[in-house]
């Protein structure tokens, strides 16, 4: 597999929030970031928009994105 990232993820696990316009969300727990993206796990399958925002509350953390690639129940998110 070839490496794409520009720059290396750290192991996290934190709670999250997948917001959508509409005022629509899902749960997730980021299980790896970087400053320019993340790996996210998401408990029931959801068809995500083109793009939407990550929320960390406890890190005060929110940022738009967009998913690159998904497996299962994980899904790899850049930043906008």
């Amino acid at each position: 597999m070839i490496e794409r990232r520009t720059a290396q993820r750290r192991r996290v696990l934190k709670q999250g929030t997948l917001t959508f316009s509409g005022g629509l969300s899902a749960d997730c727990t980021v299980r790896s970031i970087s400053p320019n993206g993340a790996r996210i796990e998401i408990a029931d399958s959801v068809s995500l928009p083109k793009s939407f925002m990550l929320v960390i509350a406890s890190d005060h953390f929110k940022r738009q994105c967009h998913a690159v690639w998904s497996s299962d129940h994980l899904i790899g998110v850049s930043f906008d």
